[in-house]
């Protein structure tokens, strides 16, 4: 065997047992990387629709008219109209 087919060979065996011991170390970062961001996601996601259900019931609770705060009705009162003054 050449040298130069030796090296090669060596070069070879050297990417090959690199992407043996490599890749389930890579391929765990990676994993990791993705549900550490479907984690994140999930978490906002879910606290944006609680905040969300939250403003939607306080705006619909304060539109809501309620008779416990409308003050007793009283009698009519009459009132004066004095004719307006021109500006001459």
């Amino acid at each position: 065997m050449s040298v130069k087919r030796e090296n090669a060979v060596m070069v070879g065996v050297g990417a090959a047992a690199c992407a043996a011991c490599c890749a389930g170390p890579t391929l765990a970062v990676l994993a990791a990387i993705g549900l550490g961001t479907a984690a994140g996601m999930l978490v906002f996601g879910v606290g944006a629709l609680i905040l969300g259900a939250l403003v939607v019931a306080t705006v619909v609770r304060r539109r809501r008219p309620t008779a416990a705060t409308c003050a007793p009705s009283a009698p009519p009162t009459p009132v004066e109209l004095q004719p307006a003054r021109s500006l001459k």
